[in-house]
């Protein structure tokens, strides 16, 4: 072909002005999208399914015509997935990888429509096939939480929005309709001729009732009106235009003009910058099409002018709160949060579907890239949160400070707006989205924001971006997250905080806590003392039966605790600081477990393996875990244990005087048992002592505590405390003697026979026999045992007490049996007593010989002689009662049993006459039972 004249060249591609469409094999891209789906959530599936996105997202910024075809039939394969049907008639959410991807197909479809060079006729046709998907039945909804059963609960979390708003002063309508997302904001800054509400005060008033009116409306209509489906933002997109003049001045980077009259201050800034106000979301989405189709100068351009909107609107909000902070600060709780102000923006920048602050960040920050580092920034990742498995390893991006052009501020660059984009859109104050995935997903998005922050290296401009968004944050008011008067149920700060806590610390740590200590609140409790859950002590049953719930709290309490323990480590060596976040951790930490973690953590810090101990971090565990037990002390936690033992190891490590402090203010921190248990045997045990090293000038002090604290558990609880008081008192007479009176007094109403008995039994090992006995038989005054009752678990205590009395003397010994005789009239443990008694002479651990008899007693004497005629009779009631009932295969079970009796009933003088009479009145009375009377002729006559 080479050697024809004229002939074309088969590698030299097409001309350049031919459309870029390259074979695309359909039938593959649908065998594979629908083999992925059929492998499920496996990560190969997952990271081949995200591979297929990233080549979509190359064809379109190659502008080749193929990319929207492929995505076309990558969604075509998404709407057949068998397990939407399945999902959809269970009633029960997709998987979170599955939704993950949904939501890619959804921001890929607004970033195809909003192509640059699209024609309308190519736009009409996307409309309409986003719109006949959109109306397939399988169709997944653009809220992953929504569900049809569960539509009473968001009306109902919709419907308190709408009321707190409606309650609102027009000052705080006011207050609200100044940020920049609101609702009613967004439609009217579609058209730039709706942008001068800031320019004629007489004009603003009469748009504010009009738009506070249409704000109203809107959410009532939002309230009723039928789910938005994925693909309804792309819908949306298809009528979005390019064609607004000043967008195009935007675009083209013509030179910034000052303002005259004829240049409206929505237009343009005070150094004569363009803005454009449109709702972030909407706004980035173009910067996103724009970078996404190859028009990456003009999507810089565009992301420069958005954020400049956001500076202006941020000093807006600035200026108004410092013009109403008097008027607004009484309304506002201990923690600066107010209700009345509103739930904050209803249209949340983090966690958002298309995540605005990600493609602002990520747009401005990728063009100040040292060009060696450009090819490793891997924007479209964040997507899924699939990483490149060779990123993981790979050193962080370095940055470069690029000049913006035109801009009159020689600091400002590329990536000083990109760190206050990303400032301004997590520090936003944004409500709490309804669901457990959309509250989830926000996490993650704010998450993965802070890692990229922490890759910048923080020289003199973005310090001073960061001191200056800092202050503007705190002192915005309810318009930042970390102002005064934000709403209750406005999502928490302490992940963003700590990011700022400790990028500020070592710059200006004045700042730094400022920010930590405002940061560390959380409203939503604060108005529910008693949070513990019973179950496991961390989440507030109540905030999660509440509209819109709170299914992350957790994971908040736990980065609200993870944020007070950064700043208890910083201040460690600060007196003042460290009891400023102390006081600030006391109040706004209502979870007893996180509360828990909070002081172990300190206790680490201030006990390391290797160096110096830190005696201020060791008293603030101890503070920490003091406010642990008073929380818990009336509220069930099933790590109490582990709290009172921790808390004795701290107090041990402080030294003596916090051992005596806790003793002494023991009703306020422990239960009585666990003050005479875990707390006082503990700091009594020799390891403990060993420890102390007590000081011999006062070596008594710590067990005169313990004995005091032991014997006020004693009288308050005798059942649970008074062994453990006994024990804490046997070094001191007049307390063991007091602690035993104690017990005595409580034994007739409160203390039951297996506590007394336990008690006897220590006396006895004490070498107390007789204050034994007095127990003894307190305790078998309050035993009562039936005939049946063989297996009681008295049976060993009453033995041991009746062994005890014989040891002590026949007197002691007449004393206990007639109240045995009273009590029990289980035969077989009355004959075994009458035995063991007979067994050898009573009074043999009598320390006085002349009292101590010789001779065993007599069956037929005083105090046997009543013992063996209550077990005969109780062996005639026991035997008629178990003949009334009795079944064949209990016949050899009662012959067993005549048997024994028969032996005790020969101990007695006339005892074979009246066995002879029993054995013929069964004869007569159960007559009928043949063969049970032929065993009983058998062994008996």
């Amino acid at each position: 072909i080479f050697s024809s004249t004229g002939a074309p060249d088969p590698t030299a591609g097409g001309s350049a002005e031919e459309e870029h469409c390259w074979h695309l094999d359909a039938e593959q891209v649908k065998e594979q999208v629908g083999q992925y789906l059929t492998q499920g959530g496996y990560y190969n599936a997952n990271k081949q399914l995200y591979f297929m996105f990233t080549k979509v997202r190359e064809m379109v910024r190659a502008r080749d015509s193929n990319g929207a075809k492929m995505l076309t039939m990558i969604t075509e394969q998404f709407l057949n997935d068998p397990r939407l049907l399945l999902w959809k008639s269970q009633g029960t959410p997709m998987t979170d990888k599955c939704r993950q991807h949904w939501d890619h197909i959804a921001a890929l479809w607004v970033c195809v429509v909003l192509a640059p060079h699209s024609g309308t006729s190519e736009k009409q046709q996307w409309q309409r096939t986003l719109e006949q998907w959109a109306h397939t039945d399988v169709c997944p909804l653009e809220d992953p939480d929504h569900r049809h059963q569960d539509n009473n609960d968001r009306n109902h979390s919709a419907a308190y929005y709408l009321s707190s708003d409606e309650e609102s002063s027009d000052d705080d309508n006011e207050l609200r309709r100044r940020e920049p997302n609101r609702d009613g904001n967004n439609r009217d800054h579609y058209h730039r001729h709706h942008h001068n509400h800031l320019h004629h005060h007489n004009q603003r008033e009469i748009r504010d009732r009009d738009r506070r009116s249409s704000h109203r409306r809107h959410k009532r209509r939002r309230i009723s009106a039928p789910p938005r489906t994925i693909f309804h933002r792309a819908i949306d997109a298809c009528n979005m235009s390019w064609d607004d003049q000043h967008l195009q001045i935007i675009l083209a980077g013509e030179t910034p003009v000052l303002r005259t009259s004829q240049h409206s201050s929505s237009y343009y800034n005070e150094q004569g910058q363009p803005l454009w106000h449109e709702p972030v979301p909407i706004a980035c989405s173009r910067v996103d099409a724009l970078r996404s189709h190859g028009y990456t100068s003009e999507a810089l351009r565009l992301a420069v002018a958005v954020v400049r909107t956001l500076k202006q609107a941020q000093r807006e909000a600035y200026l108004w709160w410092g013009s109403k902070r008097d008027e607004m600060l009484p309304r506002c709780s201990a923690s600066r949060a107010c209700r009345s102000l509103g739930p904050g923006a209803l249209e949340s920048w983090v966690g958002h579907p298309l995540d605005p602050i990600t493609c602002l960040f990520d747009t401005l920050a990728e063009a100040s890239l040292l060009p060696e580092d450009l090819p490793r920034f891997q924007y479209h990742s964040d997507w899924l949160g699939v990483a490149n498995e060779d990123a993981t390893n790979l050193a962080p991006l370095r940055y470069r400070h690029v000049p913006i052009p035109g801009s009159s501020d020689p600091w400002e660059s590329y990536l000083t707006l990109a760190l206050e984009a990303a400032l301004i859109g997590l520090g936003q104050q944004r409500a709490m989205p309804p669901g457990l995935y959309a509250q989830e997903k926000a996490c993650k998005q704010e998450e993965k924001m802070i890692l990229k922050l922490q890759e910048l290296n923080l020289d003199s401009p973005l310090l001073a971006v960061l001191r200056r968004q800092a202050r503007l944050l705190l002192e915005g008011g309810p318009f930042s997250g970390l102002g005064e008067g934000i709403h209750p149920e406005s999502v928490p700060m302490h992940t963003f905080t700590k990011f700022l806590f400790t990028a500020l610390l070592p710059h200006d740590s004045d700042l730094a806590y400022q920010l930590a200590l405002r940061a560390i609140r959380l409203p939503i409790l604060e108005d529910h003392d008693d949070v513990d859950d019973p179950v496991n002590g961390n989440v507030s049953s109540l905030v999660l039966s509440r509209y819109p719930r709170w299914f992350t709290l957790g994971h908040i309490e736990t980065q609200q605790c993870t944020l007070a323990c950064t700043m208890i480590n910083a201040a460690k060596n600060d007196v003042m600081r460290l009891r400023s976040v102390l006081d600030a951790a006391l109040r706004n930490i209502h979870s007893s477990s996180h509360l828990f973690k909070l002081a172990q953590d300190a206790f680490r810090l201030g006990l390391p393996g290797e160096g110096q101990r830190n005696s201020l971090l060791l008293n603030a565990a101890l503070e920490l875990g003091l406010q642990v037990m008073r929380m818990t002390l009336t509220s069930l936690n099933w790590r109490r244990r582990e709290m009172v033992r921790w808390l004795v190891t701290c107090a041990t490590e402080v030294g003596v005087s916090a051992l005596i402090s806790i003793m002494q203010n023991w009703f306020t921190l422990f239960t009585p048992t666990e003050a005479t248990g875990a707390v006082a045997s503990t700091i009594m045990s020799h390891t403990t002592v060993m420890r102390l090293q007590l000081d011999r000038s006062k070596p008594d002090e710590l067990p005169a505590c313990a004995r005091s604290l032991a014997l006020q558990c004693a009288t308050k609880d005798p059942p649970n405390c008074a062994l453990n008081a006994l024990t804490l008192c046997e070094s001191d007479p007049v307390s063991f003697e007091t602690a035993y009176q104690v017990v005595v007094d409580a034994a007739a109403h409160t203390m039951s026979s297996s506590q007394l008995f336990t008690i006897a039994r220590y006396m006895e090992h004490r070498g107390y026999p007789h204050r034994a006995y007095t127990l003894a038989m307190l305790a078998m005054r309050s035993v009562h045992l039936a005939y049946n009752q063989d297996p009681h678990p008295a049976i060993n205590d009453i033995h041991w007490a009746v062994a005890l009395a014989h040891s002590l003397g026949r007197a002691e010994l007449s004393q206990l049996l007639p109240v045995l005789i009273k009590n029990v009239q289980c035969a077989t443990v009355l004959s075994d007593v009458l035995r063991r008694c007979s067994l050898s002479a009573p009074g043999m651990a009598c320390p006085d010989s002349k009292r101590r008899p010789i001779k065993p007693l007599a069956f037929d004497k005083a105090p046997l002689r009543g013992l063996l005629e209550a077990t005969i009779l109780a062996y005639i009631n026991t035997t008629n009662s178990r003949l009334t009932h009795i079944s064949p295969r209990h016949y050899q079970d009662f012959i067993d049993f005549l048997t024994k009796a028969h032996e005790t009933f020969m101990l007695a003088h006339d005892g074979h006459i009246q066995f002879a009479q029993l054995i013929e009145n069964m004869k007569v009375a159960y007559k009928g039972k043949k063969k049970l009377m032929c065993l009983v002729r058998e062994r008996f006559g």
